[in-house]
């Protein structure tokens, strides 16, 4: 992404590729026809992303990081992102509306990347954040119009800005790296 810090580069470009292989996935739910081949070359796509900096991360381990010092607020920022994605599950579950559950996850993934580039000192971040809550919001109406999985909608929109937001930080890193 945006970071000065080479492992941090390397580290979000592999998570991207890692999650935008997870958002594809998901949306594979129950897909329109037309999107199968392309969620699963998007899945494809991430995992390569994933593998390849991954490999990155690992031997550059030894490089500075934004975190330093921060690891504590780091977890603290996962967990309440795990907790409230949980509890918004189970209560989606408990009314019989599990069908919303992928959008109320993205939801939360998305808006978690706004404390996370903060942390990271990543504005990038924040950017992949704020373009996915404007996306989530603009597929709430229509989705509520319709009885299909919300992952039908939410998956693609992750997974896409995810992907593009790897190979965005893979331009970056092997170009300044």
């Amino acid at each position: 992404m945006l970071t000065e810090f080479l492992r941090d580069q390397f580290f979000t470009t592999a998570w991207f590729g890692l999650m935008a292989f997870v958002w594809f996935g998901w949306s594979q739910e129950s897909p329109d026809r037309r999107w199968r081949v392309w969620l699963g070359a998007g899945s494809v796509l991430g995992i390569g992303i994933a593998v390849a900096f991954g490999v990155l991360t690992a031997t550059n381990w030894d490089q500075p990081t934004a975190l330093d010092g921060k690891y504590a607020w780091f977890g603290v920022l996962v967990a309440a992102e795990v907790v409230a994605a949980a509890a918004g599950c189970l209560l989606l579950s408990r009314r019989g509306a599990s069908r919303w559950m992928a959008w109320w996850v993205a939801l939360v993934v998305a808006a978690h990347f706004l404390p996370l580039a903060l942390l990271l000192n990543d504005l990038g971040v924040a950017v992949v954040g704020l373009v996915q809550l404007a996306a989530l919001g603009l597929v709430a109406r229509p989705l509520r119009a319709t009885s299909t999985p919300s992952s039908r909608s939410a998956g693609p929109i992750m997974g896409a800005t995810l992907l593009l937001s790897a190979a965005i930080g893979a331009l970056i890193a092997v170009s300044g790296a």
